[in-house]
């Protein structure tokens, strides 16, 4: 009989847990804050399914097409959770709305530009 699955520690960056707030404020103030702590939950659920399964996610198309595959994303549309799985870790870095530009946000907060 196979045990379960380990589950990895998850972390998030000062950064990704400013994109927390700044989704739940932004959210509470223009949709009512019942949303807003709905969508922070929902995006809690993905966070903690990322300590089960991390590999699961894709890589960013974004950065795939410059060769970097040491990051993944899963999605909650229409947030991206940006991270990378470093032995039992997974570190999130960015939790942002697909919608925006995602270039100069990954080159921004991944590759320092």
């Amino acid at each position: 009989m196979a045990g379960r699955p380990k589950r990895y520690e998850v972390l998030l960056t000062q950064g990704a847990e400013r994109d927390l707030e700044s989704i739940y404020d932004y959210i509470a103030e223009f949709d009512g804050r019942a949303n807003a702590n709905d969508v922070l939950d929902r995006l809690m659920e993905a966070v903690e399914g990322l300590a089960r399964f991390p590999e699961r996610g894709s890589y960013p198309k974004e950065l795939a097409v410059l060769g970097i595959k040491e990051y993944r994303q899963t999605q909650f549309n229409p947030y991206r959770l940006i991270y990378r799985v470093m032995g039992r870790q997974v570190v999130i870095y960015l939790i942002v709305d697909g919608r925006r530009d995602m270039q100069s946000l990954l080159a921004n907060r991944l590759l320092g530009a």
